[in-house]
């Protein structure tokens, strides 16, 4: 008896065992496609960490539009050759080579969309034979390649090469326009206090580069330097580019009254009985600026100079001061180009 109820207990107790195991291979079955339509059960913070707590690498694509992508620039490069490069990798060099990548988003925004509207007007004015525009900021605007603008920035370079990226894409095909037509988009470095109107640059009035008040200052590295020369230094680089000049007798007489705009830029001042504008005394002194104070200490000529570049346009440190009180790059633009706005250039 005891052995008959030990057998039907067995075969009870086996056969539930049996039917839970097939139960349990069934949920297997179905289980993984209900989690793969579903969201999984615990999900972790979206932290950008990987579970051993490395960060996650971030993408480096960032969209470009298509506008500039479909443009081809010729660019005359500094070391020679001409290379042909769509308009989106072409201004991210640019903007790379004009302005320290660690400004602030709407400066560079803004610097990509000054450089867009100087290259487009370039691209139609001949002045290169076989380019559209060349890499030497002397005579066009800067560029500088990738790997080389990347190897300068070192542990930065992935940050510093998404926000220049950005900057290109948001104003993708974006200018500076007057009266509907592109304008030369001037730019330079630093400003003291006020722009310059380029009439009293180069001679030649021109309606949206009139002077503005510009707010940077001494935060700006190097704003404010000193050069000094010997008097035969100014009297040999005087007299080779402008033999008229008198520079005999005492040097303390060589310099005449400066004549200043509002801004504190030179206008002109006489040298040796010739006049010359303070942008004619910068290149020949190789000073930063046309803003400067001239005295002679009886040994050597000091030059107090302020801000850096010729003054007309853009101020890029300008845009960085405008862009942290929470300018955008629209604003930056039309502050700076009197009566201009951003439309498209194509």
């Amino acid at each position: 008896m005891a052995r008959e109820n030990r057998g039907r207990f067995w075969d009870r107790g086996t056969g539930q065992i049996v039917s839970a195991a097939l139960l349990l291979a069934v949920v297997l079955f179905f289980l993984p496609g209900v989690l793969v339509r579903g969201e999984p059960v615990c999900r972790p913070p979206d932290t950008g960490e990987l579970p051993d707590g490395e960060n996650a690498p971030a993408s480096s694509a960032v969209p470009t539009g298509g506008r500039d992508k479909g443009k081809v620039v010729r660019l005359q490069t500094k070391e020679g050759p001409i290379v042909e490069l769509n308009m989106a990798d072409y201004l991210w060099g640019v903007v790379a080579a004009e302005m320290p990548a660690s400004f602030e988003d709407e400066a560079l925004a803004a610097q990509a969309c000054a450089a867009r509207t100087y290259t487009a007007v370039l691209q139609s004015s001949g002045k290169h034979p076989d380019a559209d525009i060349c890499g030497d900021s002397t005579c066009c605007q800067a560029y500088i390649e990738r790997s080389a603008a990347e190897a300068r920035w070192g542990l930065n370079a992935r940050e510093y090469g998404e926000k220049i990226e950005q900057a290109v894409a948001r104003t993708d095909g974006l200018g500076v326009l007057y009266e509907g037509k592109p304008i030369q988009a001037l730019f330079f470095s630093s400003a003291p206090g006020k722009t310059v109107d380029a009439v009293e640059v180069w001679g030649n009035s021109v309606a949206y580069l009139k002077s503005v008040d510009s707010p940077e200052g001494d935060e700006v590295p190097n704003y404010r330097t000193q050069t000094a020369l010997g008097s035969e230094e100014v009297r040999s680089l005087t007299l080779a580019a402008y033999p008229g000049a008198d520079l005999s007798g005492d040097p303390a007489a060589w310099f005449g009254q400066a004549s200043r705009n509002e801004g504190g830029t030179v206008i002109s001042i006489p040298l040796g009985g010739v006049t010359l504008t303070g942008g004619q005394v910068r290149s020949l002194f190789s000073l930063r600026s046309a803003t400067f104070t001239v005295t002679w200490d009886g040994s050597q000529f000091v030059f107090d100079v302020t801000g850096y570049g010729h003054g007309v346009g853009m101020s890029q440190y300008g845009a960085n001061a405008m862009a942290k009180q929470g300018s955008s790059f629209r604003d930056i633009l039309t502050w700076y180009y009197t009566g201009a706005e951003v439309g498209d250039l194509w």
